[in-house]
């Protein structure tokens, strides 16, 4: 089996630069969650923005922690990991709902951040690959 190209700079660049865009784009979401809501909801938009960086610089990580290692443990240790990042994510919505309730919508607004982000650097690589090279 052959194994992936190594990345070049611009993806290099893009994975670095994500996380920043994620609270970037939170703290956006979170002005106009301040417009919209008040002051506790636009902090929730906010925090839900950190944890969306926060799990998108868990993944990196533990993705090439994971390319790193040989194939044969790699794969379990690779399960292993996603389903406690999901079991984290759920457990800490699940206490927003508990203690928080009001809040869950703000909060999985600005976790949305990371899909707004990924989808603005997908539209980006696209435009950087149909450039015409010479």
């Amino acid at each position: 089996m052959t194994s992936a190209p190594p990345p070049d700079a611009a993806e290099i660049a893009a994975l670095k630069r994500i996380p920043l865009e994620i609270l970037a784009c939170a703290a956006v979401f979170g002005l106009a969650g301040l417009i919209l809501w008040e002051a506790p909801q636009a902090l929730f938009i906010v925090l839900g923005g950190g944890a969306a960086a926060a799990s998108f610089l868990g993944l990196r990580r533990s993705l090439e922690d994971l390319l790193a290692r040989d194939r044969k443990g790699a794969q379990r240790r690779g399960v292993l990991l996603y389903g406690l990042r999901i079991l984290l994510i759920l457990v800490v919505f699940s206490l927003i709902i508990l203690f928080y309730s009001k809040m869950v919508l703000p909060f999985a607004l600005g976790f949305s951040a990371l899909v707004a982000v990924l989808l603005y650097e997908a539209v980006r690589s696209l435009a950087r690959l149909r450039q015409w090279k010479p």
